[in-house]
């Protein structure tokens, strides 16, 4: 196990926090795009692969943010 620096962590901080408002973005618009009934469907799940790849950056981010830490 590694620790953070104090810029690292900031660094992850505020990524993290971007990788989650665009990731909150993209389930609005993908709902937006679904509910309308006239979204192309390869238009839609090239959104939903680009959601799932920033989910998995948002729990790598969150692994190093806040380790598991066996009591």
């Amino acid at each position: 196990m590694f620790t953070l620096t104090k810029e690292q962590e900031a660094a992850f901080g505020l990524e993290l926090a971007a990788k989650r408002q665009e990731h909150a973005d993209l389930d609005a618009a993908i709902h937006t795009l679904s509910a309308s009934g006239l979204a192309d469907p390869m238009l839609l799940q090239r959104l939903k692969k680009r959601k799932l790849t920033l989910k998995d950056r948002i729990v790598k981010l969150e692994s190093f943010l806040l380790p598991d830490i066996i009591a």
